[in-house]
């Protein structure tokens, strides 16, 4: 069960942990302290014994999603843009105007590739950092 609750914890998005603070707060009066807390830079959990180095075998869960290029379909990645972001159509069309531009931060592999697969095949290029 611990495992279970550690699982989707750590799958959260920003928006999502933002949220699950403010209920906290709301409901049981619990404020989020930095003290303790792990951050995706903290590379120390993620270190082997040998020399410290980071673990080759683990995977990056969590990527941001990088717009390089709109390709020949500009208006369907506009389209995509605003689908995705939820801006508005002059917001979409400027940041696909100004690349390479971050789409979407703290986002979960399934979903990265997912959004990936969206761009790719309307010919946009895109990024997973």
């Amino acid at each position: 069960m611990i495992e279970n609750l550690a699982e989707q914890l750590v799958n959260l998005t920003v928006k999502q942990v933002n949220e699950l603070a403010l209920f906290l707060k709301k409901k049981y009066g619990i404020e989020p302290s930095n003290i303790g807390l792990v951050t995706s830079g903290d590379t120390s959990i993620s270190r082997k014994k040998e020399g410290g180095k980071e673990s080759e075998k683990e995977e990056k869960s969590i990527f941001n999603l990088i717009l390089k290029s709109s390709g020949n379909s500009k208006l369907s990645v506009v389209k995509l843009v605003k689908e995705i972001t939820g801006k508005g159509l002059k917001e979409s069309k400027e940041l696909v105007d100004h690349l390479p531009k971050v789409l979407k931060e703290s986002v979960d592999k399934k979903e990265a590739e997912n959004l990936k697969n969206k761009f790719e095949e309307i010919g946009a290029e895109v990024e997973l950092k």
